[in-house]
């Protein structure tokens, strides 16, 4: 009867994270969908946008710790 109980808690347990698991997948396909650029964007504007933020974050100073 206590190994039935285990198995039966171990079960709902492996439930529980598969319906977590989905609703977090599922929620990051559709977040990676809103961050895309916006339609009519040209690829080229892309690649271009891409390089300013890029050459932006190499401009930043860095803390004096990262030497």
């Amino acid at each position: 009867m206590r190994t039935i109980f285990g198995v039966l808690g171990l079960l709902v347990v492996v439930a529980v994270v598969g319906v977590l698991v989905k609703k977090q997948l599922g929620a990051a396909t559709g977040s990676a969908a809103a961050l895309s650029a916006p339609a009519g964007t040209a690829p080229m504007q892309q690649v271009q946008q891409v390089q300013r933020a890029v050459e932006a974050a190499v401009q930043q100073a860095r803390p004096d710790g990262s030497r």
